[in-house]
């Protein structure tokens, strides 16, 4: 499974007054594993940001003067998410903006959801936390995600930290660290505070049932179908 992280930072709150992105940052993650491939863009927006999106991101007009805009690198971002499924934290409001810029980019560059699929965290979380707080903050504190580096809202930290918060979610192979400095030499220890195994790891021994195993299986299996009138349903699967 190909799964892109995404973040984005805008002028504003809404592209129906106008807003953009002026920010774009993706981390990839391949089977439960990321990548490095990462996608980080900031983009000229052709218009003021608001004061108040500055405090949180402190990006300023200043500094996107010479940036690209949104159509000049639009094929390369949707050739990079094609075919992915995007993890988005309130995935309502980046696609949103980016559904935004890719009509103001032109018809023919269609939807979002036509060129991958979309996976909000903060529903999941809602679903795992019903009733308390679900930013990302808060998810970073519940999972004891270290994101104390995070002085500013920034596309690129934000996915990367999403990541590990995601990861610890879905129970992915995440595992704190157990002291200060600790480390086996074979794992990478990363900004979030997060240890994860090396992108090259020797496959894992499968050992196969025994004969005996498989019988003994096999007689427990026949003892609940006998117990419950026939109704055994690995039984039945097979």
């Amino acid at each position: 499974m190909r799964q892109i992280i995404l973040d984005t930072e805008t002028t504003g709150l809404e592209p129906a007054e106008g807003h953009r992105i002026i920010e774009i940052g993706c981390v990839e993650m391949i089977n439960r594993r990321l990548t490095g491939n990462n996608y980080h863009r900031y983009l000229q927006p052709d218009r003021e940001i608001d004061d108040g999106a500055i405090e949180v991101h402190g990006i300023t007009n200043e500094f996107l003067a010479d940036k690209p805009r949104f159509a000049d690198i639009v094929a390369d971002f949707l050739d990079y998410i094609k075919g992915a499924q995007l993890v988005i934290h309130n995935a309502a409001f980046d696609i949103g903006f980016i559904n935004h810029e890719l009509s103001l980019a032109g018809k023919q560059w269609g939807r979002a959801e036509d060129h991958c699929t979309v996976l909000d965290t903060l529903a999941m979380a809602r679903k795992l936390h019903p009733g308390q707080r679900n930013t990302l903050d808060a998810l970073c504190k519940r999972y004891e995600i270290d994101n104390s580096h995070r002085e500013l809202h920034g596309a690129l930290l934000d996915a990367e930290i999403l990541a590990d918060v995601y990861l610890g979610m879905t129970g992915g192979q995440t595992s704190l660290i157990l002291s200060a400095g600790e480390s086996d030499g074979d794992d990478e220890v990363t900004g979030a505070g997060i240890r994860r195994l090396p992108a090259e790891r020797p496959r894992l021994r499968v050992i196969p049932a025994s004969a005996a195993e498989l019988a003994g299986h096999q007689e427990r299996l026949q003892s609940i179908n006998k117990a419950s009138g026939g109704n055994c349903l690995w039984l039945q699967q097979d």
